[in-house]
């Protein structure tokens, strides 16, 4: 078994945000007004993008999700764990190591 994780606190911030016409993603604060802000919400929303029902973050993953063409679109950081993910499945030496 494998465990590997991520720095990013969803997916969709794996996506580099030049690819979205960003130069960064939008700091997303985790309260506002003593309630919490769900981050994918907090993003449609800086952005401009509709965000009140679940419709709206499925378009926005779609959005997101269209603007990668290649894994160049994408973190290194992110590239890197799923390539030990895919050495771990491919090669019968790590595989069986834990």
């Amino acid at each position: 078994m494998l465990i590997v994780g991520h720095p990013f606190v969803d997916i969709w911030a794996a996506v580099k945000p030049e690819r979205l016409g960003l130069q960064a993603w939008p700091e997303i604060p985790r309260m506002v007004d003593g309630r919490p802000v769900e981050w994918k919400a907090g993003i449609c929303r800086a952005l401009g993008w509709p965000a009140d029902e679940p419709a709206d973050i499925a378009d926005a993953w779609s959005r997101i999700r269209g603007r990668v063409r290649s894994y160049r679109d994408l973190e290194p950081s992110l590239l890197g764990r799923v390539e030990q993910l895919i050495d771990f499945v491919t090669d019968p030496e790590q595989g069986s190591a834990g």
